[in-house]
């Protein structure tokens, strides 16, 4: 963030991504002024800008709210960059946050259009000295708004849980639009408040070695719900959960065919205590005589008393769309965001849960056809006859589409949670590098990659146990000062020198992940969560 004079305003100006805004004195906390600006959100706001650029080249021009307008950067940003391919309204209901956007959209020599009421009453300002585009700025509260108008795009960003207006997302947003949300209420989402998380989202949680992901499951539940009572189902393009928020974009797919495909996703996880191994509740309303049997560990039979709890409910579909982080990924290298773009990366490898580190960053817009979840689907090329008019129902073809996009998940899904690799390790043992350990999951015929949401996870199809025979085989014993804490009895099928070949390809395999990852986000944003293993590594 730089900082620039101030044009005849007493009023301090950051930049970000060539946008000028005005903040007034403590800008940085929400209790304290009105136009809350928070300069560590700026990846979420590079991610969002990602997703409604992508869009953008799917049909000309889209509609997009910013509902929570506060100084109205994200707004500005995307008229600035987008310009004639996006119409932005920016909304707020505090006049004073108002007045502060009409500022900064004449600081960015954009024209404002003015509506403060409820109805058609608009009054233009401006006289647009060197630039065309117009923001329409709202005084109004974002439920009302968003009950009036219909968009291709909203974003939703409350201090606090957005939960309160899904409903009114979800009412008249356009057919395949997208609904974005950010969500910051992270004591009750990472099981620090468990009360307010049954209280908001009504599921039941605990703290458990996977809880950032278990935080995005349970706000796509809620937007499923929130969809369903609209008749819409939902696709998930986008889930991400880091340190300050939980970001999560969705597709919408209209019709009770896609709403009910969606509800059905929504499912109870069952969680052991003791080895923190997890799997989701069977599908169907019978009642299990034992329901322990579920699950694949056998610590029910070993240990006295209860030992599992039953989470959610959740989303237990797919976090990720491969094709869309692809093309967001693109639009990153476009616009020079350079915090997204490591991320975008890692996501990529998330969502096809591979260790592979070579994709093309090719323009995707190219080709006639973009794959997304294994299936084709029609770019920009050939997509002006599938995107009807605003207001009217889509074709059967498009139906037909939808479904198969939808169907088609169950096949390419990427496995569910991730184990975190410090958490299971043997007492008494060195375990190998975790690239290569993923090798060597790999090898063992499992799908695996790392996870944005742990920088010391796991994400593979690999059950607990097997997971935990292949870290034991390929960990060397401890010494300390030269001696042996002790005998250590390893699998018989060790080999001495995998021990040794593990040992000496450490650095290697550091090197090589610093060098994938420059800006250093999978190592730097989770350092807080694990500084004594980030810090060894």
């Amino acid at each position: 963030f730089l900082l620039v004079p101030a044009p005849k305003s007493s009023h301090e100006v950051l930049k970000e991504s060539a946008t000028d805004v005005q903040v007034l004195p403590n800008y940085s906390t929400p209790q304290k002024t009105d136009s809350y600006f928070n300069p560590k959100m700026k990846l979420n706001r590079q991610l969002i800008f990602c997703a409604l650029a992508v869009l953008a080249e799917e049909r000309k021009p889209i509609e997009c709210l910013d509902a929570f307008g506060a100084t109205g950067i994200m707004g500005l940003q995307w008229a600035k960059h987008l310009r004639s391919s996006v119409k932005v309204t920016i909304n707020d209901c505090n006049e004073n946050s108002v007045t502060m956007i009409q500022e900064n959209c004449h600081l960015n020599k954009m024209k404002v259009k003015l509506n403060i009421k409820e109805d058609d009453n608009d009054e233009a300002m401006g006289d647009g000295e060197e630039n065309t585009d117009t923001i329409e700025v709202t005084k109004m509260d974002a439920n009302v708004i968003m009950h009036l108008r219909s968009f291709d795009f909203i974003h939703l960003d409350p201090f606090g849980t957005s939960v309160n207006y899904l409903d009114s997302a979800f009412r008249n947003v356009r057919n395949l639009g997208i609904v974005s949300l950010t969500s910051t209420d992270i004591s009750s989402l990472y099981a620090k408040a468990q009360h307010v998380a049954l209280r908001h989202y009504g599921c039941n949680i605990v703290r458990t070695e996977y809880y950032k992901e278990l935080a995005a499951r349970i706000v796509i539940a809620a937007v499923t719900r929130a969809a369903a009572r609209c008749n819409k189902g939902i696709e998930v393009l986008l889930a991400v959960a880091l340190e300050h928020f939980v970001l999560v974009v969705v597709r919408v797919l209209r019709g009770p065919s896609p709403a009910d495909d969606s509800a059905k996703k929504i499912r109870y996880l069952i969680h052991c205590q003791w080895c923190e191994e997890r799997i989701f509740q069977k599908e169907g309303n019978m009642v299990e005589e034992n329901p322990y049997q579920q699950l694949p560990c056998d610590c029910h039979g070993s240990m006295p008393g209860k030992t599992a709890v039953v989470l959610g409910p959740l989303w237990s579909g797919a976090l990720f769309n491969t094709g869309f982080l692809k093309r967001m990924l693109f639009e990153a290298l476009q616009y020079g965001l350079d915090e997204a773009q490591p991320l975008l990366k890692t996501l990529v490898y998330e969502a096809e849960c591979t260790t592979l580190k070579h994709f093309s960053t090719h323009s995707p817009y190219d080709e006639n056809k973009q794959e997304e979840c294994g299936v084709y689907i029609k770019t920009p090329n050939t997509s002006a006859e599938s995107y009807l008019l605003h207001g009217k129902r889509k074709s059967d073809e498009v139906i037909r589409n939808a479904a198969k996009r939808q169907k088609s998940e169950n096949s390419a899904e990427h496995p569910a949670f991730y184990y975190n690799i410090h958490r299971h390790s043997i007492k008494g043992m060195n375990m190998p590098k975790l690239n290569k350990f993923l090798k060597y999951l790999s090898k063992a015929g499992y799908r695996v990659s790392r996870t944005h949401f742990d920088p010391m996870g796991v994400r593979t199809n690999a059950p607990l146990a097997q997971f935990k025979t292949i870290l034991m085989k390929y960990s060397t014993p401890t010494y300390t000062g030269g001696q042996a804490e002790g005998p250590v009895h390893l699998a018989e099928d060790v080999q001495a020198g995998e021990q040794v070949q593990a040992a000496a390809d450490g650095k290697a395999e550091d090197a090589e992940f610093l060098e994938d990852d420059k800006s250093g986000v999978a190592a730097t944003t989770f350092a807080k969560d694990y500084p004594t293993q980030c810090a060894a590594d």
